[in-house]
C-alpha cells in the first residue's frame, strides 16, 4: 500500500513555535461545543418566536450541526481535550456520537490521503462534473433524499437481502442498537419540544436542518477539500485544499475553521482553533504558494463544474 507522504513540523517551525500550536486546551474545545449549542438554541428560539424566520433558522442550525460534526472530527484526532476520556465523552454525547468507529475510518483517510487506498477518494474522484449533475445532487440534498439514503441504507439493504422466512425483528433490533445514541438524542429533543408546547419543533428545527442544509454544506465542504486534487499526489502540501471563507460562509457553510483543510492535513493533530494561526505563520515564512488553496466556495464550485 502507498502511504501518503507526511509533513515534518520541524521543517516549518522551531520547537518554541510548534509547542503552542500542537498543545491541547482544557477549555477551548469545550467552549466551541458550547458555542455550537448556544447558536442552535438561539436560532431555535428565534424560529419559535417568529416562524417566518424558520428558513434562516434551518440554515443556521444545519451549519452548527456540521460544526458539531467538525468538533467530533477534532475529537477523533484527540484534539478536542487533553484528557482522552473527556475528549471521547464530549464527542460521543454532545457532538453526535460514533467517535471510535469514525476515528478508525478517518485515520485511514489521513494515512492514505489521495492515494489509491484512501477510503474518501470516492468523494473527490468524480470531479469535474457537469453543472446539471451538481444541480441534481443539490436537489437530493435539500429534499432529504441524501440523508434518508445514508441513514437507512444499511437496514433497508439487509431487509431486502433477507431470505424467505427470515424474521425481520432481529434485523430491526440490531439497527436499533447501532442507532441507539441517535435514538436517545432525538428522543430527548422530541420530549423537550413537546413539553414546551411546540410539537412540530423537532421536525422543523432539528430533523429538517439535519436532513437538508447539513447535507448540502457537507457536500460543499467535501468538494472544496479534495475535488480536482490528483490521485496519488506525492506532495503532502497538496493533498487537501484550503478555501478562504468570508463571514457569511463561516456562519452558514464552514464553521470552526473547517476551511483550513490543507493545514489540517499537513498537521492533523493540531486543534482546529490553531489552524488560522498556522496559516498566518506559514504565510510569513513564504510557504503558502506551495500549498493547495482557493479563494472561496463559489469559485471552487465553478472550477469543479463543466457546461
Amino acid at each position: 500500500m502507498a502511504v501518503a507522504a507526511r509533513v515534518n513540523p520541524k521543517d516549518f517551525f522551531e520547537p518554541q513555535e510548534w509547542g503552542p500550536l500542537a498543545a491541547r486546551s482544557n477549555w477551548k474545545g469545550l467552549a466551541l461545543v458550547a458555542h455550537a449549542w448556544l447558536v442552535i438554541g438561539a436560532a431555535t428560539a428565534m424560529a419559535l418566536a417568529w416562524p417566518v424566520t424558520i428558513p434562516l433558522a434551518i440554515m443556521i442550525i444545519g451549519a452548527r450541526q456540521l460544526g458539531l460534526a467538525i468538533l467530533l472530527h477534532d475529537a477523533a484526532h484527540g484534539a478536542l481535550h487533553p484528557n482522552p476520556k473527556i475528549n471521547d465523552w464530549v464527542a460521543e454525547w454532545l457532538c453526535g456520537g460514533g467517535v471510535v468507529s469514525y476515528r478508525n475510518y478517518h485515520l485511514q483517510h489521513h494515512k492514505f490521503a489521495q492515494q489509491a487506498e484512501d477510503p474518501d477518494l470516492v468523494l473527490s474522484a468524480p470531479f469535474p462534473i457537469t453543472g446539471q449533475s451538481l444541480g441534481r445532487k443539490i436537489v437530493r440534498d435539500l429534499t432529504g433524499q441524501t440523508w434518508f439514503k445514508q441513514k437507512f441504507a444499511r437496514v433497508t439493504g439487509k431487509l431486502k437481502a433477507r431470505k424467505p422466512g427470515e424474521p425481520t425483528l432481529p434485523i430491526l433490533g440490531e439497527e436499533i442498537v447501532r442507532q441507539r445514541y441517535w435514538l436517545i438524542f432525538n428522543g430527548l429533543f422530541i420530549v423537550a419540544f413537546g413539553a414546551a408546547g411546540y410539537w412540530w419543533g423537532w421536525i422543523a428545527l432539528w430533523l429538517v436542518p439535519r436532513a437538508t442544509w447539513f447535507q448540502l454544506v457537507t457536500r460543499l465542504r467535501n468538494i472544496a477539500e479534495h475535488a480536482l486534487i490528483g490521485k496519488n499526489e506525492p506532495d503532502p502540501l497538496r493533498h487537501a485544499r484550503t478555501t478562504q471563507a468570508n463571514l457569511i460562509e463561516r456562519a452558514l457553510i464552514a464553521p470552526y475553521y473547517v476551511n483550513y483543510h490543507c493545514e489540517h492535513h499537513m498537521f492533523m493533530h493540531v486543534p482546529c482553533w490553531n489552524l488560522p494561526r498556522i496559516r498566518r505563520m506559514l504565510g510569513a515564512k513564504g510557504v503558502l504558494p506551495r500549498m493547495e488553496g482557493t479563494g472561496g466556495y463559489w469559485p471552487m464550485l465553478k472550477a469543479v463544474t463543466t457546461v
